[in-house]
């Protein structure tokens, strides 16, 4: 497999924003999107991804954290996209299902050239340091949309934002890992079409 990176370059008149992602990294990471609670959560994305992450995100934030929240998400999601090309000797699906605290996330991944995205769970409502929970949401549609990908996440129960947040993040890293691994047994597309 060749190495598996992709450098994205966006800027509108909402964001201006790089992106450097390594699939294949050692979990290196360098984040900066103006909102710190985001922050945090691309790091424990790429720490338990093993992915290697570099952000800069300049947004519209006196108007609200949406504009950068979703334009990340679409940066991110074509980036995975690019880096995973042809996609031979993936293994194309993942699951993980994840604890934290009082907070259980399931999450399910399809790296099907197919986009399609489902959050069931209710998220509790109170925004973290400028950043309010449902933008989690927009997030994951925006990745899966540009990315190509199903993505299934369901929040199976929680109580504390950062707790539900935290478990979300973490979780989609892992399934999104063990979907971009390679495959043991198969170097090939893995599809009986023969392309994804």
């Amino acid at each position: 497999m060749p190495n598996r990176v992709a450098q994205i370059k966006r800027t509108t008149k909402e964001t201006d924003i790089s992106l450097k992602l390594n699939l294949d990294g050692h979990a290196d990471y360098s984040i900066d999107t103006g909102i710190g609670f985001f922050d945090h959560m691309l790091e424990l994305f790429a720490k338990h991804g093993g992915f290697d992450l570099d952000i800069t995100c300049k947004g519209d934030l006196k108007v609200d954290s949406h504009h950068t929240v979703e334009d990340v998400g679409l940066c991110l999601g074509e980036a995975i996209y690019k880096a995973l090309g042809d996609k031979k000797g993936i293994n194309r699906y993942g699951f993980f299902l994840l604890p934290m605290d009082e907070a259980l996330v399931r999450t399910v991944i399809d790296l099907s050239n197919r986009p399609y995205f489902i959050l069931k769970g209710k998220l509790p409502s109170t925004e973290i340091n400028g950043f309010p929970p449902e933008l989690a949401s927009d997030f994951f549609h925006s990745i899966s949309d540009n990315g190509k990908f199903n993505l299934h996440i369901e929040l199976c129960y929680g109580r504390n934002s950062h707790h539900c947040l935290e478990a979300i993040f973490k979780c989609f890293a892992r399934a999104l890992s063990a979907a971009c691994g390679k495959s043991m047994k198969d170097p090939g597309i893995p599809s009986t079409k023969g392309i994804l």
